[in-house]
């Protein structure tokens, strides 16, 4: 099973999101460690992935040799693919 771990930018996003919202991305977080690769997308041009989480998107890095799961950014749709 992978653990997760967020990166600061991505900690500190997490925690300016409203309460009802923190709590969806953990439980679908908790939900994606048994198989990540079954509920996340290939972000293009990059090495990073996608995960969906209602309108937000979380930005991920899977390292597969340590089974981590890296959140780099976490944010609404609309802002976050302009990084």
């Amino acid at each position: 099973m992978y653990s997760v771990e967020f990166s600061q930018t991505a900690e500190k996003q997490f925690y300016k999101l409203e309460r009802g919202i923190q709590e969806r991305i953990i439980n679908v977080l908790e939900r994606i460690r048994i198989r990540p690769f079954h509920f996340i997308k290939r972000k293009q041009g990059t090495p990073h992935y996608i995960l969906r989480i209602g309108e937000h998107r979380a930005i991920l890095d899977v390292k597969e040799e340590k089974l981590i799961i890296f959140v780099l950014e976490v944010g609404h749709r609309k802002n976050i693919y302009e990084r």
